[in-house]
């Protein structure tokens, strides 16, 4: 089935020819830009503020969950990928499903990656699932695994999930598409219960005492998987931002600006910065947390200009 062919198509007939897609290759004895190396590790660790020890000095290693990063082809991307996934993206595409959004990815680790090591890998579609409608809208989920290997060896397994969806139409009046909820599981509950009461709260952890953010089972420091939360006060400067113009979501009013936020004790967070327009955030502004009331039902975290918008640099 063509893509010309499935606009109006049956929603079975239509998933009979995406369930098809499904082991077929996405990419082909892919070859990595660039080896491992401590210049991307740098930049990721400064990004991510993991101070890990691991990854310095004589004998270090990638942080584990950069192993896609490894992989990524840039806005050139790759001679070995395949036509397999263009085609099931566009066959959506023409079915009316023309709004993608990443939703989730899975890890699993073979081996430490080392500077110096030469990435191949080999991509595959996994899955795609039954038509679904969730708050952005209804559509499919694809998932597509691919296997990574470093020097040869097996290194790891990175699966990325997107939702290629129909956005749900806005209703008439003030009633508007409500905000995607968070995922909220066992690790990050605390989080979202502090949230609740208007608190800020991070990890420290209980062997060496490293504060960190956002919540996790383990101290990326020292590794225990004992800790405490601590109220932070919510200051913070403007580490970086981006301008959200595109995708356009059914419950956002773009432009909005969505910055990384380093907090006075030290952590960074995201969110959106409120109260001035998207064009006067700056790196350096300093911010302050508040709590703003979404659709009625849940609190979020936001960050306000603490000295009216002023301060930082362009």
């Amino acid at each position: 089935m063509s893509a010309d062919r499935v606009t109006g198509a049956d929603p079975a007939d239509l998933y009979a020819v995406l369930k098809g897609f499904e082991g077929r290759p996405a990419a082909v004895a892919g070859v990595g830009k660039d080896p491992v190396n401590e210049p991307m590790i740098r930049h990721w660790c400064e990004a991510m503020g993991d101070t890990g020890a691991a990854y310095r000095g004589p004998g270090a290693i990638a942080p584990p969950t950069m192993l896609q990063a490894w992989t990524m082809g840039g806005l050139s991307g790759h001679t070995g990928r395949s036509q397999a996934y263009d085609e099931l993206l566009a066959l959506l595409d023409g079915a009316g499903y023309t709004s993608v959004v990443a939703t989730d990815c899975e890890q699993e680790y073979e081996r430490d990656l080392r500077p110096g090591d030469r990435i191949t890998f080999d991509a595959v579609i996994e899955s795609v699932s039954a038509r679904k409608t969730t708050t952005l809208g209804t559509g499919y989920f694809v998932t597509t695994r691919t296997d990574v290997r470093a020097q040869g060896e097996p290194a790891g397994t990175h699966r990325f999930r997107i939702l290629k969806y129909a956005p749900a139409a806005r209703r008439g009046g003030d009633d508007r598409a409500k905000r995607p909820r968070p995922v909220v599981n066992r690790d990050n509950a605390g989080f979202w219960d502090g949230v609740a009461e208007h608190k800020l709260l991070i990890q420290r952890c209980a062997g060496c005492g490293t504060l960190r953010f956002p919540w996790l089972p383990g101290c990326g420091r020292c590794g225990a998987q004992e800790w405490d939360p601590v109220e932070v006060s919510g200051a913070g400067t403007v580490f970086s931002y981006v301008v959200m113009h595109r995708p356009v979501f059914p419950a956002f009013d773009p432009p909005y600006a969505v910055a990384l936020i380093e907090l006075a004790e030290g952590v960074r967070m995201v969110g959106n910065v409120v109260g001035v327009p998207y064009g006067e955030v700056r790196i350096g502004m300093p911010v302050r947390a508040e709590f703003v009331r979404v659709d009625g039902e849940w609190e979020l975290p936001v960050f306000r200009p603490a000295d009216g918008g002023r301060g930082g640099r362009g």
